[in-house]
């Protein structure tokens, strides 16, 4: 699968030309999203999950075409997908809250020192001609772009023409930058409703979190917290939001302490993949092979 990405990212190169949070509705050190299920808000969450179904043949003929994106991306050599050191677990690291000009470009500095891909879920607020920039090297990286609402404000409390123009505008935004359309959504603070579960037609995902968005917790605190969760199938949930730099120092422990635990790095499609499992709907996932909606 990561050698097919690298080849369609190679094509991109070939065929476009050159390749290549927060600020407005972002988190500050006083809110953040809650990582964990105790923590979080829920409202009128179903009880049963259903598997997303798969379009047919007569669905696919009598939808209309979809529109072709052009996409110039930097020339960036992508990250490494077959790692060179032994392994036998995967783990699906991410990032909420950008895109940004520093923090952003420093968790991808770090991502490129290390070899690992990651996964950002983006605030569209936080999306400008800028910032766009880190979207695309991110992208060009091999790293995966999804979505995490356009002002990061309680969707569970909107209504329900609310909640499309808020995730809509992500959506076309990154297909804009990267010519594919974002494949999973992060609730802002992990809060959810029926609403929700109807209006959004992608995977929700959470992920174990080490509460990074409050600068009280220090670096080692992080780097602690995560490599106590961690585990096969995990989703781990970190910030990029301006001016986060111990998540930055964080990582650049975490990465290569989980290496050495035996983990490879993918994006979340990537971690299905491994996983050999089709994500279903009203779930929110912080570990692939959960069974109930929580984990």
């Amino acid at each position: 699968m990561k050698k097919i990405r690298a080849i369609l990212i190679s094509a991109v190169l070939l065929t476009a030309g050159m390749l290549p949070g927060c600020a407005g509705g972002s988190e500050s050190s006083g809110g953040a999203d809650n990582s964990s299920s105790e923590d979080s808000v829920v409202t009128s969450a179903p009880a049963v999950s259903g598997e997303q179904a798969a379009p047919t043949a007569e669905d696919t003929a009598d939808a209309p075409e979809k529109e072709a994106a052009t996409v110039s991306l930097p020339e960036i050599t992508p990250i490494n997908t077959e790692p060179d050191y032994e392994w036998d677990k995967v783990i699906a690291l991410t990032f909420d809250d950008g895109p940004n000009t520093d923090t952003t470009n420093e968790v991808l500095d770090i991502l490129e020192k290390h070899q690992v891909v990651a996964s950002f879920f983006l605030i569209g607020n936080n999306i400008n001609d800028e910032s766009a920039e880190s979207v695309k090297r991110a992208y060009a990286l091999g790293c995966e772009i999804n979505n995490h609402s356009r002002s990061h404000g309680y969707m569970n409390e909107m209504t329900a023409e609310d909640i499309k123009a808020e995730y809509d505008y992500v959506d076309e935004k990154v297909f804009e930058l990267t010519g594919e359309h974002t494949k999973f959504f992060r609730p802002p603070y992990i809060a959810v409703s029926d609403e929700m579960w109807e209006n959004i037609d992608v995977p929700f995902i959470s992920g174990i979190g080490c509460n990074d968005w409050d600068e009280k917790v220090m670096v080692e605190k992080r780097v602690q917290m995560i490599l106590k969760k961690a585990a096969d199938g995990c989703i781990i949930l970190m910030h990029d939001a301006s001016g986060n730099h111990m998540t930055v120092e964080a990582i650049d422990q975490i990465i290569p302490e989980l290496k050495a635990q035996g983990y490879r790095f993918v994006t979340v499609s990537g971690l299905f993949e491994e996983k050999g499992i089709t994500p279903t709907s009203q779930m929110i996932y912080t570990n692939v092979t959960q069974e109930s909606m929580w984990g």
